[in-house]
């Protein structure tokens, strides 16, 4: 907690009423904005607090600048602009305004899916010009047509919801959203090749990663059922724009609405030339309604940091304030969870924790959440944080149960994270207590969790791990650490592969079909 009266820089336009809050709590606001990087290391001295939105760039340089800051607050909801990590090695908040536009992105993506039904804008500027083109400009009913929803995020149950009043079948893609959670929302969940073949209509809703850039390409693009219509108000990116406008050629997509692009901002675009595209210039958030909500929203944080009282929307919430023999199990924690992402093939209904050791005498729960920032922070479109994870969790239709068993045969503590078929194991190890992975599916490995990770499981005979090798190779990924280990029954292997970069879809693949490899499942931080 620091003094009544506290300076607080502002860089970036926040609503009034934000400002006021701010103000009536009876801080000092020092409004400069967009101060170039060397003004922003001058301006930050002396400063308790910085509201940015998402221009500011909030460096370690920053933050050393800044060695009065308390909290960084982000008007909105990303916080990809902030070192967080430096921030929290600094001892600084960083605090968010998350669901601030989640009903604004919602509602344009209804908007967007009319227009683009209907041809709005097409019919408006033919009749501006002069031109009445009933005929032409023919549309779609929403009624009774199949709804493809990539992504069940905030946003997209959302859209969903909407959808539902029109009388629309929904079909669904999120392999981290239980069945039961589907039947609970009325929405019915599939693979992603049965939604594409399935939905008249598709809206994206989906994080922009490495695996959903370039989601929507030729391959699954030739998948989709002829005239399907697509809109994308998520990230840009997620579309290949190259294919899309192939697609629309061909007629296989009968029309497109969009509102964000692969680079912005987007003046010129093969997707422009076609007349049965809408599109708008990255207006999902931008609603006055949504502004006013991430500047309140932002100020109340900054206010209750500032006064030493609990942020609800804090993403780097104090860890130190676990136990000290816990403290070093919260890296490890959230990487199993993350782990555990890549090796399932979906979200289970309930996930097992187990504590076995020393580490099992001591309260655990902030280990859990650790476990849950890893588990949901690469599927979901909110902010993880130890505070809002287990809602999320709930959210999604995943039940959590933890187990505590003091007595172990072979390692001091150990982390165990069970659930739909699979399970992962790991442990400190050593006086520097490094890391690692000591069990995945039963089998006994031991290998440290890196960024990039590959479990391959395969009949076990030989030339199977040279054949891996062999394609890894062919496409030029490096293989930076690998552990092989049995099952009891030595019926199956697993290969625990770490590599230097993403492996690509289409090599997993690869790796999928080749001959003796019975399943292949990817990683990444």
């Amino acid at each position: 907690m620091i003094g009544t009266m506290a300076r607080i820089l502002v860089t970036e336009p926040l609503a009034e009423r934000g400002l006021d809050r701010l103000r009536e709590a009876g801080h000092e606001v020092d409004v400069s904005l967009n101060p170039s990087p060397e003004d922003l290391l001058d301006r930050v001295k002396g400063a308790s607090a910085l509201v940015i939105r998402s221009s500011t760039q909030v460096t370690a340089d920053v933050l050393d600048a800044g060695s009065d800051l308390v909290v960084v607050g982000r008007a909105g909801l990303g916080v990809d602009n902030v070192d967080v990590e430096a921030a929290t090695t600094r001892g600084v908040m960083v605090a968010n305004a998350p669901g601030s536009n989640s009903l604004s992105t919602a509602e344009h993506t209804m908007a967007l899916l009319l227009s683009q039904a209907r041809n709005v804008p097409q019919a408006h500027g033919a009749l501006r010009e002069g031109r009445w083109e009933k005929s032409r400009w023919e549309g779609t009913e929403l009624y009774g047509k199949t709804l493809g929803v990539l992504g069940l995020g905030r946003i997209g149950t959302l859209v969903a919801q909407r959808c539902l009043a029109f009388g629309m079948r929904l079909v669904a893609w999120d392999p981290w959203v239980s069945a039961e959670r589907g039947r609970q929302l009325g929405i019915e969940l599939l693979e992603l090749d049965q939604v594409m073949a399935q939905a008249d209509f598709l809206t994206i809703h989906l994080l922009k990663t490495p695996d959903s850039v370039g989601l929507i390409n030729d391959d699954l693009l030739a998948k989709a059922k002829p005239g399907i219509r697509i809109v994308n108000c998520a990230r840009g990116g997620i579309i290949d724009e190259a294919a899309l406008d192939r697609a629309l050629t061909s007629g296989v997509v009968a029309g497109a609405a969009i509102d964000v692009f692969a680079s912005e901002p987007c003046t010129d675009s093969p997707l422009f030339a076609h007349p049965q595209v809408v599109a708008t210039p990255h207006l999902g958030a931008s609603t006055a309604e949504a502004q006013d909500k991430a500047g309140v929203i932002v100020a109340e944080q900054i206010v209750l940091a500032l006064a030493g009282d609990f942020v609800p929307f804090a993403v780097n919430i104090a860890a130190s304030e676990a136990a000290e023999e816990i403290q070093p199990f919260l890296p490890l924690a959230e990487r199993l969870g993350q782990l555990f992402v890549g090796l399932s093939d979906g979200m289970p209904d309930t996930l097992e924790i187990e504590y076995q050791g020393h580490l099992a005498e001591y309260d655990t729960r902030i280990l859990t959440l650790s476990v849950l920032r890893g588990l949901l922070g690469t599927v979901t479109d909110d902010p993880v944080t130890y505070v809002n994870a287990p809602q999320l969790a709930e959210s999604r239709g995943v039940s959590l149960r933890e187990i505590k068993t003091e007595a172990t045969q072979e390692f001091v503590n150990l982390i165990t994270l069970s659930g739909g078929g699979h399970s992962i194991a790991g442990t400190l190890a050593g006086l520097r207590g490094e890391a690692r992975i000591v069990m995945v599916d039963d089998h006994a490995i031991d290998v440290p969790p890196a960024a990039n990770m590959l479990f391959v499981r395969n009949d076990d005979r030989p030339g199977i791990i040279g054949s891996v090798g062999t394609i890894l190779g062919q496409a030029e990924v490096n293989i930076a650490d690998m552990a092989v280990g049995q099952t009891e029954g030595g019926d199956s292997a697993l290969m625990v592969i770490a590599t230097s970069q993403p492996t690509p879809v289409e090599v997993v693949e690869e790796l999928r079909s080749a001959g003796g490899i019975l399943s292949v499942h990817a990683a990444a931080r």
